[in-house]
């Protein structure tokens, strides 16, 4: 019986542009960005809600493919919403990292694993002030590759020290490669937060989002 192979269905796509990496170790570097549409989370200080419910394309896994390759970027992330909730997300990550290094932004309710080896996934854990920290797979914590980056956004004193508490619980700093802290913008601010790491002497990076100091305008495309 002669086997067909079937295509990988179809991605919803909120958008694809050109950017400089805002957020990660890699902050600074031009880099071309696949956001998917559709979220299973719903976070209180989401700056993306129009990837959760706005409207997307179609977009098949060779014409991302294409337009990664087009972009003569070598430096791809496929962020969100949330883009593991995706049926096709594996097979557009392991066609992606052929073409150049791969990012996965991803927010810690879904398996690690479904990202190929070689992708450097930044990982989310999310905090109480996101109002979605319970909905966490821990097991994630366990997935994580030594490139990996783990990231926690922080709105208040409470969520600094829920998470210096569970970067020390899980040795996560030990299991990855960076821990990001961030502050919610327009709620915490930076200075407070650098402080606060400062004083603790604590093994993270400072974490800022800045794609929005360079474009503080822009809703959307940064």
């Amino acid at each position: 019986m002669k086997i067909t192979r079937m295509d990988p269905p179809p991605m919803a796509v909120s958008e694809i542009f050109t950017s400089i990496q805002g957020e990660s170790t890699r902050a600074g570097s031009p880099c071309f960005f696949i956001r998917l549409a559709g979220c299973n989370l719903d976070c209180r200080y989401c700056d993306t809600h129009y990837a959760r419910k706005g409207a997307a394309r179609k977009m098949s896994v060779a014409e991302l493919t294409r337009a990664f390759r087009e972009s003569c970027l070598p430096l791809v992330e496929v962020t969100g919403g949330e883009p593991l909730m995706q049926a096709g997300t594996p097979a557009l990550l392991r066609s992606l990292i052929r073409c150049g290094q791969l990012l996965l932004e991803t927010n810690g309710s879904l398996n690690r694993n479904l990202a190929p080896s070689g992708a450097v996934v930044i990982m989310d854990i999310k905090t109480p002030a996101s109002g979605e920290h319970e909905r966490m797979d821990w097991r994630n914590i366990r997935r994580l590759k030594a490139h990996d980056e783990v990231k926690f956004v922080i709105a208040d004193r409470h969520d600094y020290l829920w998470a210096v508490e569970t970067l020390r619980r899980h040795d996560i700093d030990r299991r990855c490669a960076a821990v990001l802290f961030s502050p919610v913008a327009g709620t915490l601010p930076s200075s407070r937060l650098a402080g606060w790491i400062m004083s603790d002497r604590l093994p993270v990076r400072l974490n800022l989002q800045w794609h929005r100091v360079i474009w503080p305008q822009r809703r959307r495309g940064v």
